[in-house]
């Protein structure tokens, strides 16, 4: 199979691109390096040989995506591209329609001019289309009311949307007949999924790749900054949540698993095929619990201080993932807490400055 990733030097992404190699498949990656990491596809390269290929540029560059999709003979995609900071998309709201958005728009016309070379889409979207969902919502089933309350949300949406579209433009239909299609409608040539993501977490357990972001925002690598010594301690944003222990509960699901997920559901793709798919653990861990947690892993007493609470913060967010476990048998592997931050632990311990260590 030759399988674009975009996004390929990104967390998610270059996790990625390591598996589809693992599993023999041709791979050409795309990322701008606006955050993504040139080191993570050079340590990639070092171990595949010419089988990975890799073009600095931006994904909603049609033209320059069409021809990369042409000369690889590219028939599926893994579309991770996008920029993932919330409080950001609220102050640069632009930017994320740009490049989230608007950058999924120029792949889509890319993959229209190839001439139907591509079939299969896989979309990294976010349980943040669902917003704030109700209590009668948790766990949150795929059938939540979309309704994202930040731009990061909203531009996953909206990517969603334009794929929902496309897809639907690709069915063969009838003639229209006295104003009305004929009810012979077959379906596409173009299949694709949009999986929505909790909270990803953890790395490679090889030590090859891992979690590199600047800044850094995501609370399992801040409390190990906190454990090395970088940051002077962290802030638990509420303590008084409907909660057991009063701090927000999130579902933390292992990136290889989340990456094993991604292949089933490629595997699985069809001509005419979209589906969706929440992709977490099935439960949460509360704040506090992760603070003890990452205190039991690196054996540092981690300094956590009590703050107010952010706005938009719902009390619990995890996911209900029984619809692709029911469809695809996949569910994750890794759900202790402990287990995940000893895989980020192992690597941040090697490369405190991330892939800026050499």
């Amino acid at each position: 199979m030759n399988v674009l990733v975009t996004g390929g030097a990104g967390y998610i992404g270059s996790h990625a691109v390591q598996r589809m190699l693992r599993d023999g498949h041709q791979v050409v990656a795309v990322d701008n390096l606006f955050r993504g990491h040139a080191e993570a596809i050079e340590r990639l390269r070092a171990t595949s040989g010419d089988r990975l290929h890799f073009y600095q540029a931006d994904t909603g560059d049609r033209n320059r995506m069409h021809e990369i999709i042409v000369n690889h003979k590219v028939t599926s995609v893994l579309h991770f591209a996008a920029l993932a900071y919330v409080g950001e998309s609220v102050t640069q709201p632009l930017r994320y329609y740009r490049n989230n958005t608007a950058a999924t728009l120029g792949l889509i016309e890319a993959i229209e001019m190839a001439g139907g070379q591509v079939n299969r889409l896989v979309f990294s979207s976010t349980c943040a289309t669902y917003g704030e969902p109700g209590e009668q919502y948790i766990p949150i089933p795929e059938t939540c009311p979309q309704a994202p309350i930040n731009p990061y949300g909203a531009s996953k949406l909206f990517s969603e949307r334009m794929l929902f579209d496309y897809a639907a433009s690709k069915r063969v239909h009838g003639e229209e007949k006295g104003g009305r299609a004929a009810v012979d409608e077959k379906p596409g040539t173009f299949g694709f999924a949009a999986l929505r993501y909790f909270n990803v977490s953890g790395c490679d357990r090889s030590g090859l790749l891992g979690e590199h972001h600047e800044p850094e925002t995501h609370l399992v690598p801040v409390v190990l900054q906190v454990a090395l010594g970088q940051r002077a301690g962290v802030t638990i944003f509420g303590s008084d949540y409907p909660t057991p222990d009063g701090t927000c509960v999130r579902d933390y699901v292992y990136v290889e698993d989340l990456i094993d997920a991604h292949v089933a559901v490629l595997d699985a793709l069809g001509p005419g095929d979209e589906r969706t798919y929440n992709l977490g653990i099935g439960r949460g861990y509360s704040v506090r619990e992760v603070i003890e947690s990452a205190r039991r892993v690196t054996g540092h007493a981690i300094r956590a201080t009590e703050g107010a609470r952010r706005e938009g913060d719902p009390p619990r967010l995890y996911a209900d993932a029984r619809k692709i476990q029911r469809e695809l048998g996949w569910r994750a592997k890794t759900t202790d807490i402990d287990e995940i931050i000893t895989t980020a632990w192992r690597w941040m311990q090697k490369h405190p400055r991330g892939y800026e260590q050499k």
